[in-house]
């Protein structure tokens, strides 16, 4: 084996750890982007109770107790982090 090879082989070797961990990060952010809102949503249902009219419906249509704030952010937290999240992931990993 030539001294140039090895000496090249090793540099690689050293430096891809470093790019993977740089793409792991940035995968792991998007990842949690859709979780972290589900949580705001979660937490400002918690905050702000009485915009819950589920927990008090006197008189209020379906319509009405579905539009709810909370369950909005909820609902696109998770709709993110399983519909779009994947997506956005593998095109960085791509990327790099």
């Amino acid at each position: 084996m030539s001294a140039d090879y090895a000496h090249a082989r090793v540099g690689q070797t050293e430096r891809e750890p470093v790019a993977r961990a740089a793409v792991s990060t940035r995968a792991r952010v998007v990842l949690a982007i859709g979780p972290a809102t589900a949580l705001g949503g979660i937490a400002w249902a918690l905050l702000q109770p009485w915009r819950l009219t589920l927990l008090h419906p006197f008189g209020e249509g379906f319509w009405w107790l579905l539009a709810e704030p909370p369950l909005y952010v909820v609902l696109v937290g998770v709709l993110f982090r399983l519909l779009i999240a994947p997506g956005l992931v593998q095109d960085i990993e791509e990327a790099s």
